[in-house]
């Protein structure tokens, strides 16, 4: 047995029994992958994966245990390069973020400013997309924290750390009657054409609720990944928007004029997820703590011992 092999088994799990992908993710052939697998299945007497023929279409009860096992091993793995990184030099290596656009645009900026004046030998990485995505690139690897709304919160495999709450606004060209409706109602919203995020972005669920819990059923037009891209289409007079009040600026955005519109959504907590029992550089407490001042690092530490200090906001 070795470590090789474990890394074989959890890619083939992670690639949803693709062992093709597996292999092609890993930089190995696919018949490697799969005689890796039957030495490992062999070695521990039990079937890690069910076969149709020479496909893999399910995990096995044992191989549910293997899975899990081999996943905490290889981030001890992980780790242990980390602590060697950690103490050969504290204020030099890699720092990779994975956040959604309306974060890495306004939310982030005068933090990673803060963080290479502080860190200049740091090399910073921002992988963009989904919440789920951004999940993803942290459960695979691929970054070390993410920074998102939605289903962050979801992703059991992840310790969440809440940041900050935030809120909505709505935006409309300027002269449009709904910036001179006093008080704004989700009634007055809905008899216009709406522009917003997509389902998977930015607190729509909290958008949907909103509307379901009044009854309406708003106009949606037109939905968007971009903050910047649902701006772009409300100032062509295409609908009003509902966006993140984060996102809007009026020294920037001098053609559209905003509405708060707080008062009437759920308000949204954004929140930094890491890998459960995984061991964080020096300068990744530093980085989560400018981005949240609360989260210091016994309190990110408390969180990822699974217990002691509430790191609520």
């Amino acid at each position: 047995m070795n470590i090789q092999q474990l890394r074989y088994v959890f890619e083939v799990a992670r690639h949803g029994l693709n062992v093709s992908e597996a292999a092609e993710a890993l930089f190995t052939s696919q018949p490697g992958v799969s005689k890796q697998i039957r030495l490992l299945e062999e070695e521990l007497g039990v079937e890690i994966f069910v076969r149709h023929g020479k496909r893999l279409v399910a995990v096995t009860e044992p191989g549910r245990q293997v899975l899990a096992i081999a996943e905490r091993m290889l981030l001890d793995v992980d780790n242990l390069r980390q602590v060697g990184a950690e103490f050969s030099n504290e204020a030099s290596g890699s720092l990779s973020i994975a956040t959604t656009h309306t974060q890495a645009r306004y939310a982030l900026p005068p933090v990673i400013q803060a963080f290479m004046t502080r860190y200049p030998n740091v090399r910073l990485s921002l992988h963009q997309g989904s919440p789920r995505q951004v999940c993803d690139y942290v459960l695979s690897g691929e970054a070390d924290i993410a920074i998102a709304t939605e289903a962050i919160a979801e992703e059991h495999s992840l310790v969440m750390l809440p940041c900050y709450q935030w809120n909505r606004c709505v935006i409309a060209p300027q002269g449009h009657p709904i910036l001179r409706t006093q008080p704004l109602t989700l009634e007055a919203i809905a008899r216009h054409p709406i522009i917003t995020y997509d389902f998977a972005f930015t607190g729509r669920n909290q958008i949907n609720k909103a509307f379901l819990g009044r009854g309406l059923k708003p106009n949606v037009v037109l939905t968007a990944i971009d903050s910047d891209i649902i701006k772009t289409y409300v100032g062509m007079g295409l609908g009003i928007g509902i966006l993140a009040r984060m996102a809007y600026d009026p020294v920037v955005d001098r053609g559209l004029g905003m509405v708060d519109a707080a008062h009437l959504f759920e308000s949204s907590t954004t929140r930094i997820g890491v890998r459960r029992n995984s061991w964080l550089r020096g300068y990744v407490y530093a980085f989560i703590e400018i981005f949240a001042p609360h989260l210091s690092r016994r309190v990110v530490d408390a969180a990822l011992a699974g217990g002691g200090e509430d790191p609520g906001l």
